[in-house]
């Protein structure tokens, strides 16, 4: 029997179109721009670039009926972020699905864990 330190998990990534898609990396997003009230400040979190959050931001408001995540420009106050209504639903359901997957499919993991080789070094 394999002795990996870690129990396998689920990586999921649902694609509506070639450039419509959510995932785990737009979901820890949206959670760290509800947690932080910064799209920037979720980015520095997830070591990814100011740009590449705005992008990621761009295109799941653009997916969706409506936006997301809504923002204020800086200033003196400072700008901010806030998920809409339909964010914390949309990211409630991609949560949701993860868990039923991983509960789902638990045996077939537990299968694939077990014809797993031993981790070099640890035999």
């Amino acid at each position: 029997m394999a002795s990996w330190k870690h129990p396998p998990r689920l990586r999921i990534r649902i694609v509506f179109g070639d450039d419509e898609m959510i995932g785990p990396g737009k979901a820890d997003l949206l959670e760290r721009i509800d947690r932080c009230g910064s799209i920037a400040a979720a980015g520095r979190e997830m070591r990814m670039s100011y740009k590449r959050a705005w992008e990621l931001i761009g295109t799941l408001n653009a997916m969706f009926r409506g936006p997301l995540v809504e923002s204020t420009r800086g200033g003196p106050g400072g700008g901010g972020a806030v998920l809409t209504d339909l964010g914390r639903e949309v990211l409630s359901l991609y949560r949701a699905f993860e868990a039923d997957a991983t509960e789902g499919g638990a045996a077939r993991l537990a299968a694939l864990q077990s014809l797993l080789g031993d981790i070099p070094g640890e035999k």
